[in-house]
């Protein structure tokens, strides 16, 4: 499985670096993603969820 949001799909995103002189060069931009345990469909599983998601409230967390 990609490393990505569970709840948004959130994943990276890429691009170039573009110099003066018109060079490309590839750049990665990584999403904040943190592995939480989480209620999922009534069981708990450790999940990968951005920290927008998190905050937000949609994941509700394991005790």
């Amino acid at each position: 499985m990609a490393r990505s949001c569970h709840y948004c799909n959130k994943k990276r995103l890429v691009g170039n670096n573009v110099s003066h002189a018109n060079n490309k060069t590839k750049k990665i931009s990584l999403p904040n993603l943190q592995t939480v345990r989480a209620l999922v469909k009534g069981s708990v599983q450790r999940i990968y969820a951005c920290t927008r998601c998190i905050r937000s409230g949609f994941v509700t967390k394991a005790a």
